[in-house]
């Protein structure tokens, strides 16, 4: 039985190629008796095994082995293992990243939705429409879209007002919250009637006097009435080549 078939990554780290593992679990058990003594022999550090979910009756079997969960995805599992006592296995994403924006018209009326997931006791949880960015999915362009989304508001990107941290979010992941200053490109407000239950203009200062907004929304829609300290997006000639990959946000001059 030959080898898995696998490439070695910078760190020298084994990478093995998914689409060319066994399909029984046998023929799997054979081979990694093979791969893994030959591995270490040549010094690597640690094994990177992803099998897809079409193959997951080889999972049992990589565990026996010594292999751990590191993370998935929708159709895969990559489970690791340590050639080499101590070697650095850097762990998998650890955040979640969000983005509300702050939308004031030319009255001084700002954007505000109250979701479903918000009502009770009759109170009206008025907040700043946003959400989760997508995968692959720039700062400026997710803010844009969740606005849109929910509120059929379009809008252009003006600076990045502040970000919040916290740990303990779901499945125990930490979170990151940024919140960005947007100017409207029309009027009439069209909600996504699945998630917000309204959704309108209200007049800024309505909005830091209301008793049922918190404190931590009423800062960030007084930061965003302010220029100091934007942030504003930047292009930086002879660092950035990728456009599609990278965004950079520094002080306006």
């Amino acid at each position: 039985m030959a080898v898995l078939q696998a490439t070695i990554n910078q760190f020298d780290g084994v990478v093995t190629d998914p689409t060319t593992l066994p399909a029984t679990p046998d023929l799997f058990r054979r081979a990694l008796s093979q791969s893994l003594p030959t591995w270490i022999e040549e010094g690597h550090k640690v094994v990177w095994l992803e099998i897809p979910i079409a193959l997951s009756s080889l999972i049992p079997v990589a565990v026996e082995a010594g292999f751990t969960f590191h993370h998935s995805g929708e159709a895969y599992l990559m489970l690791t293992l340590c050639l080499k006592q101590d070697a650095f296995i850097p762990p998998f994403a650890t955040h979640y990243i969000g983005a509300g924006g702050v939308v004031i018209n030319e009255r001084q009326e700002l954007l505000v939705v109250w979701e479903k997931a918000h009502r009770r006791n009759g109170r009206r949880y008025y907040k700043l429409p946003g959400g989760a960015l997508h995968k692959g999915e720039h700062l400026v362009d997710g803010v844009i879209r969740e606005v849109r989304e929910e509120t059929g508001i379009l809008t252009q990107f003006e600076a990045l007002v502040c970000f919040r941290h916290w740990h303990g979010y779901r499945y125990d992941k930490s979170d990151i919250y940024f919140v960005c200053r947007l100017s409207p490109l029309n009027h009439e407000i069209t909600i996504q009637a699945e998630e917000i239950q309204e959704s309108l203009w209200m007049p800024v200062q309505d909005y830091l006097d209301h008793q049922d907004v918190g404190i931590f929304n009423k800062r960030i829609v007084q930061a965003a009435l302010s220029d100091r300290c934007l942030l504003v997006p930047t292009w930086i000639e002879g660092y950035q080549t990728e456009p599609d990959r990278r965004e950079i946000f520094m002080p306006g001059s």
